[in-house]
């Protein structure tokens, strides 16, 4: 008789103490009955209500929770990141705790697991409780990151996923700062396949994730797998160079056919000027950007810092 396989369910959460009670009865009566044993990885990145308390309360309780606290708030990223080196399980599932990613989803990845499939991502066919602008960034985002970046990221798909052993193991020896999960976890390759769904409005409490937060996770993933960015600013020198040169053109025949302007050159001065202040300026800041990310990627200072563990010792890699 072979061995029983398990699932480790990582849920990075951050204030969320109304919804992780609900969220847990849900696993388990969304794992009941599949032939995997379950594992639930609940990572605490800097929660100040009562969230962490009721994790390590039910790990005493329930042999198949750990709480696995950070020292502070490094992220989202960075706590997915965290649950993945925590276990090692045959699979792995990532959720977050707000309740809009339904557990009741999980037994359809993993059904497309057995299948053979070593990255189940999860689409979302519709997203109930968000704003029209965030849908229409988002949407903006996934059609932008798919032509700038060589990586065939997913239309519509977020870091709700389910991933095999094989491919945990691989994102481990990835260890950049900025990380974008979902991104990672189709640029390493290995076999992937799709589960559609509809995604729920938030349970309780209020998004981590505004519009602003948003931007910044769509700009780190933008600039770690493409560098597009910099390429777009040598066009964006071309075009400028072009517009001086008609510009000069123009002033030319403008003079030779004595046209003469109300204040002689202020016109033409303060438009250039504006311009190419401008034009330098953005492509400074968007070189010093990638600049940046290499001075803090050479430092190869560790993701995160654990500060406690509440619960079973699971087998570790």
């Amino acid at each position: 008789m072979s061995e029983r396989k398990t699932l480790a369910v990582i849920v990075p959460f951050l204030n969320e103490e109304e919804n992780l009670p609900l969220l847990y009865e849900r696993l388990c009566k969304a794992m009941d009955g599949q032939p995997e044993d379950l594992l639930m990885i609940f990572v605490d990145d800097g929660s100040r209500d009562g969230s962490a308390r009721w994790v390590a309360e039910k790990a005493r309780q329930d042999a198949r929770v750990q709480l696995l606290r950070l020292s502070r708030n490094f992220g989202h990223q960075i706590a997915i990141t965290a649950g993945m080196d925590a276990v090692d399980a045959d699979a792995v599932v990532i959720i977050d705790a707000d309740l809009q990613d339904p557990p009741e989803v999980i037994p359809q990845l993993l059904a497309k697991w057995r299948e053979g499939f070593e990255v189940v991502y999860a689409v979302r066919s519709s997203r109930a409780g968000e704003t029209w602008l965030k849908k229409f960034l988002a949407a903006s985002f996934y059609r932008v990151f798919h032509r700038m970046a060589n990586v065939d990221v997913p239309m519509d798909a977020g870091d709700f996923r389910l991933i095999d052993r094989k491919v945990v193991s691989s994102l481990r020896d990835v260890r950049e700062l900025h990380r974008f999960v979902r991104g990672l976890t189709c640029w390493v390759g290995f076999r992937q396949g799709a589960v559609f769904y509809e995604r729920a409005a938030r349970h309780a409490g209020t998004t981590k994730y505004p519009v602003w937060k948003s931007a910044k996770l769509a700009w780190d993933a933008l600039t770690s797998f493409s560098g597009a960015p910099l390429r777009m600013m040598t066009w964006l020198g071309v075009l400028v160079s072009l517009g001086g040169g008609l510009l000069v053109i123009r002033l030319v025949i403008g003079k030779l056919f004595g046209h003469v302007e109300a204040v002689p050159g202020w016109t033409s001065q303060v438009t250039l000027i504006l311009l190419l202040g401008g034009i330098q300026l953005l492509c400074t800041g968007l070189l010093g950007q990638y600049v940046s990310r290499l001075f803090e990627e050479s430092k190869k200072r560790p993701l995160y810092f654990i500060t406690e563990r509440v619960g079973k010792r699971w087998p570790a890699p």
